[in-house]
Formats: C-alpha cells, sequence, structure tokens
C-alpha cells in the first residue's frame, strides 16, 4: 500500500482558475475536512427524521408479521445499497463523484445520467424539506398546546410552520456541509433522545385498554391500500442514500487513506443507532397502542405532560438540523446552475436570495398541504425507493459488472425487483390518504 501511495501521481487539474473558484466556493466541494464521525452524525441526521414516529402507525397498516418483516429487509437491503454508494465514490482512480448525478452521468452517460438521478434526487430532498417543515410545525404546535393545556389561544398550525421556517432563513445561509456539523450533531442527538421517549414512555403507559392489533381499515380495499401506504412509510424512514455521495465528499481522501474508509466506518456507527432507534419505536409503539395508534406516535402520547412536550422540541430541534442536510445539496445544484449556466457571480448576494426564495417556497407548499402520513406514503414509495433501494443496484452493475449469477449479481438484482415493485405500489396507498384528507381539510385552517 505504502510504495502504491508513492508511486501515485495525482491527475493534473484540468480546470481554469475560475473553474477551480466556482468549485471552492459551491457547496458540496467547497470543505473536505470532515472526520469519521462527521458522517455518522450527519447519517443519523439524514436518515432519523420525520419517519421514525410514524413508524408505529406503518406497524399499523402492515400487521406484526408482514411490519417486522418489512422493517428487516428495508434496513438490510439499505446498508448494502449505501456501502455500494460508499464504494463507488471513488470507483475511478484519480476522481471522486462528489454527487449522486455524477455518479449516475458515469453509469448512464452524461445526459440520460442527469434526466435519471436529478429529477428523482430533487422530489426526495424537495419533499422531505416541504414534509419537514410540516412536522416541525405540528411539533411546535403539540409543545405549545400540551405546555398550555387549554388555557391560552388557540393557534393555527400556519403559524407554527411559519416559526419553524423563520429559524431556516437564517441557518440556510450557512455555506457548506461542514459549517452546519454542529446543528447536525446536535440534531443526532435529539433523534435518539425523542426515538427513546417515545418507546420508553409507551413502554411506562403500557398495552391499552381494548387494544386491537387487526389492520386499521375495516373494509378489504382500505387494507389493501392501507398495506401499500405502510410500505411507502417504511420506504421513507429509510431515506438518507440521497446525500450520502454529498457527505462523502466532504472527507479527505488520499491513494493510502481514501474517503471510503472513514466514510464506511460512520456509516456502520450509524446504521447501529438508527436500528436502536426505529425497531423500539415501531414495535413498543405499536404493542401499546395498536391500531389506534396516530400517524405520529408522539401525538398519540399524552403523559406525562412535561416528557412528551420536551420531546416534541427534541424533534422540532432535529428537523431543524435534518432540513439543512437536505437542503444542502438542493443549494449546491441551484447555485451550480446560477453560477454555472446562467453566468451570476458567486457571492453572497446571489447565496440570500437564492437560499430565501427555496425556504420560502418550502413553507408556502407546507402550509399549503400538510397531509403528514399521507405524504410520507406517496413520496415514499415515488422518489425513495428508487434513489435508495434500486438505483445504486444497476449503477453498481453497469460499473462493476459482477459475473452474471454471481452473490453480487444475485443481490443486486432482488433489490432492483423489490425496489421497482415498491415504487409502483408504495405511492397508491399515500395518493388515498391524501385524498381522503383532503376531503375534510380546509385550507390555511
Amino acid at each position: 500500500m505504502g510504495t502504491q501511495a508513492e508511486n501515485y501521481t495525482p491527475p493534473k487539474d484540468e480546470r481554469t482558475a475560475q473553474e477551480k473558484a466556482i468549485d471552492d466556493w459551491l457547496p458540496i466541494t467547497s470543505s473536505r475536512k470532515a472526520k469519521w464521525w462527521y458522517s455518522a452524525f450527519h447519517n443519523v441526521t439524514a436518515m432519523v427524521g420525520a419517519g421514525v414516529l410514524s413508524l408505529p402507525y406503518a406497524m399499523s397498516e402492515l400487521g406484526w408479521g408482514p411490519g417486522i418483516a418489512v422493517m428487516t429487509l428495508s434496513w438490510i437491503i439499505t446498508v448494502y445499497t449505501l456501502w455500494q454508494m460508499v464504494e463507488m465514490h471513488e470507483i475511478v482512480p484519480g476522481r471522486r463523484f462528489d454527487r449522486y448525478h455524477e455518479l449516475g452521468q458515469y453509469a448512464f452517460g452524461d445526459k440520460l445520467g442527469l434526466w435519471i438521478v436529478v429529477p428523482q434526487q430533487l422530489v426526495v430532498e424537495v419533499s422531505l424539506n416541504i414534509v419537514y417543515m410540516v412536522t416541525g410545525g405540528n411539533s411546535l404546535k403539540k409543545f405549545h398546546d400540551v405546555i398550555c393545556d387549554g388555557r391560552c389561544k388557540d393557534i393555527k398550525l400556519s403559524y407554527f410552520i411559519m416559526i419553524f421556517a423563520s429559524v431556516h432563513f437564517v441557518l440556510s445561509q450557512l455555506p457548506n456541509f461542514n459549517s452546519i456539523s454542529g446543528i447536525s450533531l446536535a440534531a443526532a442527538v435529539m433523534s435518539l433522545s425523542y426515538s427513546t421517549i417515545a418507546w420508553g414512555a409507551s413502554l411506562d403507559k403500557g398495552k391499552s385498554a381494548n387494544v386491537d392489533y387487526s389492520l386499521r381499515a375495516t373494509t378489504t380495499a382500505g387494507q389493501v391500500f392501507g398495506f401499500l401506504g405502510g410500505l411507502g412509510d417504511v420506504a421513507f424512514s429509510y431515506s438518507g442514500h440521497n446525500v450520502v455521495l454529498e457527505i462523502q465528499a466532504t472527507i479527505p481522501s488520499t491513494p493510502d487513506k481514501p474517503s471510503k474508509k472513514p466514510m464506511w466506518k460512520g456509516v456502520v456507527v450509524a446504521y447501529v443507532i438508527i436500528a436502536a432507534c426505529y425497531m423500539p419505536v415501531a414495535m413498543i409503539g405499536y404493542w401499546a397502542f395498536g391500531n389506534s395508534v396516530d400517524d405520529n406516535i408522539l401525538i398519540t402520547l399524552n403523559k406525562p405532560k412535561w416528557l412528551i412536550a420536551m420531546a416534541n422540541m427534541m424533534v422540532v430541534v432535529h428537523l431543524i438540523g435534518s432540513y439543512q442536510i437536505y437542503a444542502m445539496p438542493v443549494f449546491d445544484m441551484m447555485e451550480t446552475l446560477l453560477v454555472k449556466k446562467m453566468k451570476f457571480a458567486p457571492g453572497l448576494k446571489l447565496r440570500v436570495i437564492a437560499r430565501t426564495i427555496y425556504v420560502a417556497f418550502t413553507m408556502f407548499v407546507g402550509i399549503t398541504f400538510p397531509f403528514f402520513g399521507g405524504l410520507i406514503g406517496f413520496f415514499g414509495g415515488l422518489a425513495f425507493a428508487p434513489t435508495t433501494y434500486f438505483l445504486p443496484c444497476i449503477m453498481w452493475l453497469i460499473i462493476c459488472k459482477p459475473r452474471r449469477f454471481s452473490l453480487s449479481w444475485f443481490s443486486n438484482w432482488t433489490c432492483i425487483v423489490l425496489g421497482v415493485l415498491l415504487m409502483i405500489v408504495a405511492p397508491i396507498g399515500g395518493l388515498r390518504q391524501i385524498i381522503m384528507s383532503a376531503k375534510t381539510y380546509k385550507f390555511y385552517s
């Protein structure tokens, strides 16, 4: 390894001074000083989002057996596909695929790669930011309602979403991933804390009287659609792949110390924490409340009041970090387009205007369509399944060319088939839930 490193000649940097200056300004490539533990808490913050709170609800739509099977299988598949992405980050010697779409372009070709990856990645990241706006507002409202206990004036959800958004108008001006590492660390700690409160309070409360573990819906059609929506909820919970290459881009890399080693170390730690959050919340939450659980477990829990209030505020802190993690690649795409294609001058003015408009857009959509459970199921299947479950496998087959009928070949094709099925069926359940919610919903209530 040492000899190989000594004989290594770095590829000639063919960028112009202007191109290098732009890359040094863009949020993904401006800083490469991250440590392995940055990878751990960035991945926890990215993965353990609002989705963990909906897992007991997903279990109530899937039932005990299928629910545990889907949760376990999803964890295994996503560990595998995440490992593939970490490996492919520097699969070409002397080159780094710092963005998901850059890897896609290498696998599928410059134009096709962009068209395959960018729309899906944008749908995932923008929809997550919108859902986090809604969940952040909901958690603030729940905190307010628990603390007031009926003694305060009722405030619309719309106003709480605006309060949550106001934080992001400021934080979105932080330049790159490393500059939000402190926020991400706090968010990761909060995610573990409120997940523990969610299952701990459920365990302390014990099994509800007349708890019912039959599927939520009473009609066959309702049960089928609910099952499909539950699959989408689980898919939504494993969405960190959309930012993994961008996170790895912040880690320094040399031939003798490639970035994949510290990155994978961080991912392993993150996935142990993710399992410690997801499995107890899903199973104990469902055990305690059965099919009467809400689409956010913390809304179902009401006592002890101080603990539930604290947990909701932890959710708010965590969602602040999660929003920033998923917004950063979007900012990178926006700023790349504005500077490289539209020839705007890079600088603070451009950054402030572009990012402020984006935060305002996600706030507006979140206020207008706050169908939390349905949004998760719909987006979970439509966009998260491809980018998380099978797109990495397709790229692995194209780039690495494993021998036909080998274990790698079979593993990847299994993930592709399961992922495609998930992409087709999961949005159906989520869309139905959105339609059902929309029937009784009043805009800006």
